[in-house]
């Protein structure tokens, strides 16, 4: 009888650990940025940079779609 994981199983267990963080690290620091920092609402800061804000939030989902799909593709 083997020892261990099947090599396959341990592959999808990596994959739904890295969406699981790579997902989290992104929502809490665009939480941080938008409400510990009131960058996503706060009226006394300039509007160019809650415009700033916004267009980065968009970039960066963007970029951990793009990052999800490839990883669930291979």
């Amino acid at each position: 009888m083997s020892q261990g994981w099947d090599p396959e199983i341990k592959q999808f267990f990596k994959k739904i650990l890295y969406s699981v963080c790579t997902g989290l690290l992104w929502l809490l620091t665009m939480l941080t940025l938008g409400l510990y920092y009131g960058l996503a609402y706060r009226s006394d800061i300039s509007v160019i940079y809650i415009i700033l804000f916004y267009l980065l939030f968009v970039a960066t989902m963007v970029l951990l779609m793009r990052y999800l799909y490839r990883l669930w593709n291979r």
